[in-house]
């Protein structure tokens, strides 16, 4: 496995996560991939709205 991949375990409504599949699935994707194209959507957004999030050489 690659190391810069990080497991995260997520509890969420059966029914949200059932709507959010049929998403990921009608947009090709995973719900896992769905999932990380919100999260790099979300950053994008943060940091124009806000500053570059610089990541400490703990944190790589």
């Amino acid at each position: 496995m690659d190391d810069n991949l990080f497991r995260y375990t997520i509890r969420i409504d059966k029914s949200l996560y059932l709507k959010f599949r049929y998403i990921a699935e009608y947009s090709g994707r995973s719900v896992n991939k769905e999932i990380e194209q919100m999260i790099k959507r979300r950053i994008e957004k943060f940091e124009k709205d806000h500053e570059e999030i610089i990541l400490g050489e703990d944190d790589k």
